[in-house]
């Protein structure tokens, strides 16, 4: 799903918040399926050949890396990583670095 940034950027990005869970809920088992079974591994070949801007990698790795250390961003914090989002990698790299830390702690 892409969403075009509030100030009129042509650019687009995930929103982890914008999924509707009426798109996203799994369809009921069937009644002769009462088993968990694993899902075969993914196909290399499969993939899609679409890259991700830098900024959308920055903002997906911030989203895991707080969540990992035990603060799931709330939908206010939105503005808040976008703007982290735009720094550069380095700065980045170092922001997960230190969540990774507080979350080993």
């Amino acid at each position: 799903m892409t969403i075009a940034l509030e100030h009129h950027t042509p650019q687009t990005f995930v929103d982890p918040y914008a999924a509707d869970p009426a798109e996203t809920a799994w369809p009921p088992a069937a009644a002769e399926q009462d088993m968990d079974y694993l899902l075969p591994p993914p196909n290399p070949c499969e993939r899609l050949s679409i890259l991700i801007d830098p900024r959308d990698q920055h903002r997906l790795a911030l989203h895991a890396a707080l969540t990992a250390a035990g603060i799931p961003p709330r939908p206010e914090d939105r503005d808040a990583i976008d703007q982290l989002s735009a720094l550069p990698s380095t700065i980045n790299t170092t922001l997960q670095r230190w969540l990774s830390h507080t979350a080993s702690q």
